[in-house]
């Protein structure tokens, strides 16, 4: 096995993933399918070390993997992250163990959009009973005396506190920027 540096990528025509490298010195420009796990789709940067191995048929050989120098997963975790031209981290996507999901941080969490818009949609006919109840209310009149307070219409105000909920739309399992 032989420890490469990538010059550059292309696709061949039946979509193989094709890279040039160095193999044996600035004069040994090589070309090699790049072998990657069933499921994943990666492209390696420019100058991003790489292992080369020759394979049983002669004169074939395959690029099998690349040198991951910033490596996080720990033990039976996985990591998929895309990197600028330059190898500066951009976003991940990270598998934990502990049953979690990253995506492209922890700080915040995903939500369950059904749960959500259930919890809105009651919000918004609590508040929109208030509206209705405010805008028709009336106030008695009062020739002398103190002013006083305004009298609803008998039915029209909520009678308790909303109960809209939003909490089911956390999913504590996935997080997020």
């Amino acid at each position: 096995m032989r420890i490469t540096k990538i010059i550059s990528t292309t696709r061949d025509a039946t979509g193989r993933l094709i890279a040039k490298f160095l193999r044996n010195g600035k004069n040994d420009v090589q070309e090699v399918v790049m072998s990657m796990p069933p499921g994943i789709d990666s492209n390696p940067i420019k100058d991003q070390i790489a292992f080369h191995e020759e394979t049983g048929v002669s004169g074939e050989s395959v690029l099998i993997g690349v040198l991951n120098k910033d490596g996080e997963a720990l033990p039976g975790e996985i990591r998929i992250y895309s990197t600028d031209d330059s190898g500066e981290l951009q976003i991940y996507l990270w598998v934990k163990k502990n049953g979690t999901i990253e995506f492209g941080g922890s700080a915040g969490n995903l939500v369950r959009f059904q749960e959500l818009e259930t919890g809105y949609n009651q919000l918004k006919s609590d508040f929109n009973s208030l509206v209705t109840a405010f805008n028709s209310h009336m106030h008695a009149t009062a020739a002398t005396g103190p002013p006083v307070p305004p009298t609803p219409i008998p039915g029209s105000i909520p009678t308790t506190p909303s109960t809209a909920d939003i909490s089911g739309a956390k999913i504590d399992e996935l997080k997020t920027l």
